[in-house]
């Protein structure tokens, strides 16, 4: 079986979508099968072994503003012909957003078995553009449907058909490292979008560095200027710098303030060891449970007073980091990766019956 993976958003961009369609063609290729990674912006070499071919990109990214952060997709028209043309010789297609333009778009005009992933928690008026597409819920009635979780699954108008929950995946291992855990260490790991909560995260650490000057918060994902007292700016970092620095942490912040659907960044906190700290989004809520201590969004007084007590308190963060490392299993590559193949399997047949 060969399958096309689409990736609507900009390779060379980091991102909870394209480092689930990256990490899916690696493990396909790994187990087998034979997978492209079919996305926008430039090629970028995927990480694991006799993957080094398997990117092609489509169209130059431009970044648009949307669900409070920088999208980075294309609106070339090249992008079209070029999403089409490597599609030939796939037998399945599994589309990541398909609804994204122009890649996701030029990907749903294929007649090829697919498989399409819905990612985001869409605002109210994008449900309603999706119902009212009738083109758009043909194709999905053809199609096998899945969604990174409940709240992505409820942007989905019932008559498209039935949805399956798969989860975004990690490989749980590379995250147990034998490094030593500096104690007064916090790791925060995003993209400098509002969203993603940084200003929360900052203005908390100022108030427990006022109590514990021993403390540093380590900003991985963003590079500011400014100088704070005990907080580091990491910029971008590799697959092996953040593994690292996560196994270092004592502690893993996600002061995320909304339109997350799933919390791929708690998942790799969990995968740690460290105790997490969040936002009570949904989103977190569902993949994290009793395994992370949540406080109210956008609450940076709240934040600072959870970090606070887990640094004088060691044995509550032991007990985190280890139930959350045990509850991240379930969002292992080993297990999420039968439910794609499942899934493409799915989708010949319903072909097949057409």
């Amino acid at each position: 079986m060969r399958v096309g993976v689409v990736c609507p958003y900009d390779l060379g961009e980091p991102g909870g979508v394209q480092q689930l369609c990256e990490e899916l063609t690696s493990h396909l290729r790994s187990s087998g099968t034979d997978a492209t990674l079919i996305g926008v912006g430039s090629t970028r070499r995927l990480g694991g072994p006799g993957t080094e071919d398997a990117t092609v990109p489509v169209g130059r990214a431009v970044k648009i503003r949307a669900n409070a952060s920088n999208v980075p997709l294309t609106l070339s028209p090249l992008s079209w012909k070029r999403m089409r043309h490597s599609l030939d010789d796939v037998d399945v297609v599994h589309i990541h957003e398909p609804l994204m333009p122009l890649a996701g778009w030029a990907a749903l005009k294929t007649e090829k078995p697919t498989v399409m992933t819905f990612h985001a928690d869409a605002p109210a008026w994008v449900r309603g553009a999706y119902a009212r597409a009738p083109f758009v819920a043909k194709r999905m009635r053809s199609s096998v449907l899945t969604a990174v979780s409940e709240a992505a699954k409820r942007s989905i108008p019932g008559e498209w058909g039935e949805v399956r929950i798969t989860p975004n995946a990690i490989d749980v291992a590379a995250y147990d490292l034998p490094v030593g855990r500096v104690k007064n260490r916090i790791a925060f790991l995003g993209r400098d979008d509002p969203r993603k909560g940084l200003d929360i995260a900052l203005e908390a650490f100022r108030l427990v560095h006022a109590e514990h000057p021993q403390a540093e918060l380590m900003v991985m994902g963003a590079d500011r200027s400014e100088a704070m007292p005990g907080v580091r700016f990491l910029g971008r970092v590799t697959e092996g710098e953040k593994h690292r620095m996560l196994a270092s942490s004592a502690i893993y912040v996600a002061p995320n303030t909304g339109g997350e659907s799933f919390g791929i960044v708690l998942a790799e906190g969990m995968a740690a060891g460290c105790a997490v700290v969040a936002s009570d989004l949904d989103a977190f809520q569902a993949v994290a449970g009793d395994n992370a201590i949540f406080f109210p969004v956008g609450d940076a007084s709240a934040l600072g007073r959870e970090m606070g007590r887990l640094l004088t308190d060691k044995k509550e963060r032991t007990r985190l980091g280890e139930a959350g490392k045990e509850a991240v299993k379930a969002y292992d590559w080993s297990t999420v990766l039968g439910l794609f193949l499942e899934a493409y399997a799915d989708a010949v047949a319903i072909r097949e019956r057409e």
